[in-house]
């Protein structure tokens, strides 16, 4: 769970959507290392409690938590129920995703609905329930993930480029409330390039290896977002492996 970023987040609680494999686990590795109580979110309930229980053999501190983040009743119950223990989310990553690799002449209708409800208004349901309480607490950080697609798109990639280029300006536009409404609180996005994960590798099993990152990169540039003092803020960061084909 070691990285060379330091930041302390003990007594920070963190959720990480999408927390159970790929980056979300790398994500998560990283927060639990440096102190926080991760909440791991996600569908997959065996993947995400085998990782909670080696956190835990680590001396990390994490619990698995069951949520669809397409379910906006589903995201306030989360919420609800922590308040109800007393709990608080302190860091907020949304990370989950999914995308459809289909030319838009053979997209269906629930494709597309698919994949912008997850990665759009997923994050969406996840910030508006979790920055009201940050405001009102006056502090925390929200980090969104992105991608090289949300500024530059290519074919086969439709409703995931609309999803994240819809994530990246409501990022922005959040970034630029916390600036007025409560400047203990950071927003950051996070503009990600190709990674040697299940999201991608799942996808295209011949991927040339070269041509991809660490999970680990990207979960330590999340870690450096944090690490940042309140006198600064960090809005957006980019990390691409250096032969990204689809950067800039």
């Amino acid at each position: 769970m070691s990285s060379g970023v330091q930041v302390d987040l003990q007594g920070r609680q963190a959720l990480v959507t999408g927390g159970a494999r790929g980056l979300g686990a790398a994500i998560s590795r990283r927060l639990a290392g440096a102190g926080a109580s991760v909440l791991v979110a996600d569908v997959r309930r065996d993947l995400a409690e085998e990782l909670c229980e080696d956190l835990a053999r680590q001396g990390g501190k994490a619990e698995f938590v069951a949520l669809d983040v397409r379910d906006s009743a589903a995201v306030a119950d989360v919420f609800r129920e922590l308040d109800e223990d007393g709990g608080r989310v302190d860091l907020l990553v949304n990370n989950a995703a999914v995308d459809v690799c289909k030319s838009i002449e053979h997209l269906t209708a629930e494709e597309v609905s698919r994949v912008i409800t997850t990665n759009l208004l997923g994050p969406m349901f996840l910030c508006l329930e979790t920055y009201r309480r940050m405001v009102a607490r006056g502090g925390g950080h929200i980090v969104n993930i992105l991608s090289t697609a949300a500024n530059r798109t290519w074919t086969e990639a439709g409703p995931y480029a609309a999803g994240k280029s819809g994530l990246r300006a409501f990022t922005h536009t959040l970034f630029q409330e916390a600036q007025r409404d409560c400047p203990g609180i950071g927003v950051t996005g996070i503009i990600a390039g190709g990674m040697a994960t299940p999201f991608i590798l799942d996808r295209f099993p011949d991927a040339d290896l070269t041509m991809l990152q660490s999970p680990d990169i990207v979960a330590d540039t999340v870690l450096y977002a944090l690490s940042v003092p309140d006198t600064s803020a960090v809005s957006e960061l980019v990390v691409v492996p250096r032969k990204e084909p689809s950067w800039p």
